[in-house]
Order: structure tokens, then sequence, then C-alpha cells
């Protein structure tokens, strides 16, 4: 990431914030913080919390790793990096720490990948990966893990993997 991309999300970040904070309440929040976003990352889709996710979005990007806020979403007709494909939940109580996620995470995501694709884990071209709760996300009672299934090569998908059967 160059220095002026740095600079760029920083200023976005920083302009997103002082909206939230001006705008807090007002049902034009959501709008507003996807329009800075999407002027400040013009890439293709909308600029979705990763909260406002559900099984069937597809988005562009984020296949980096590490913690995420938000990604681009498309519909899935168009190019796109990763569809959502299964949502679990962990048991309510103490964060269980990260590994304890990450063991259901890849649990909960093999066990629906085969239904969602067509075909067994290990027969497929395809790969998954997930997004799920951090400790902060945690304290404001997020539960949910959200599997998403990608090309591992890295080349874009063109419509919907359900049902694809590689």
């Amino acid at each position: 990431m160059t220095t002026e991309n740095i600079w760029r999300r920083t200023l976005a970040i920083a302009t997103i914030a002082v909206a939230a904070v001006a705008l807090s309440g007002c049902s034009i929040l959501d709008q507003v913080t996807n329009e800075i976003s999407d002027a400040v990352d013009p890439g293709a889709g909308t600029t979705q919390d990763i909260f406002s996710l559900v099984i069937g979005d597809c988005e562009v990007g984020n296949q980096d790793g590490g913690e995420v806020s938000s990604t681009k979403t498309v519909d899935c007709a168009e190019p796109h990096d990763a569809e959502v494909y299964a949502a679990s939940y962990m048991a309510e109580g103490d964060f269980p720490g990260d590994s304890a996620i990450e063991d259901q995470a890849t649990a909960d995501c093999y066990a629906e990948f085969g239904t969602f694709i067509g075909a067994e884990y290990e027969d497929s071209v395809y790969d998954f990966s997930w997004y799920y709760p951090t400790e902060g996300s945690w304290s404001e009672g997020d539960r949910e893990i959200l599997c998403l299934v990608y090309d591992p090569s890295g080349d874009q998908i063109s419509g919907s993997l359900a049902g694809a059967a590689e």
C-alpha cells in the first residue's frame, strides 16, 4: 500500500468519524458514509458495513486477511472476489479467543461448503475463508461467523457459485 493510499484512507476514516458524530442518529448516516467511502475508493461496488453482509452477497477485495469493518459489494453477476455462502453463530459467554473462534469457523464453513458448491471441499477448485468476531466486536454482541468462497488462483468469479459443482 502506498503512502498516498494510506493518507487517503486515513482522511476518509477521519471524515467518516466526523460525519458519524455530527449525524449520529440520523437515517442518512449510512448513505453519507457510503458516498464518502466510494468517493475515496472509486472501485466497482458499494461500500457496505461488514455487519450488514448476508448470505448471497458478493464482494470485491478484502481477501488480504486482517481486521476489516467494511467491504465493497457488487451484484454477483458482475466479476467479484468472494461470495458469502453461510453464516453461523458462536455461543454466548466470555470472549473465547481467536483460536477457538477460528476452530469453529473452520468447522462450520467446511461443513456448509459441499452443500453450497455441490462438490466436497477436497474435490473443489475453490477455497473458503471467513469473517468472525473480534474481541472488540464481541463486547458489542457480535457472535456471527460469515463463510466466504473464493478462487485461490486470484481470478475473479462471475455469477454465484451456488451449485457450481467444481
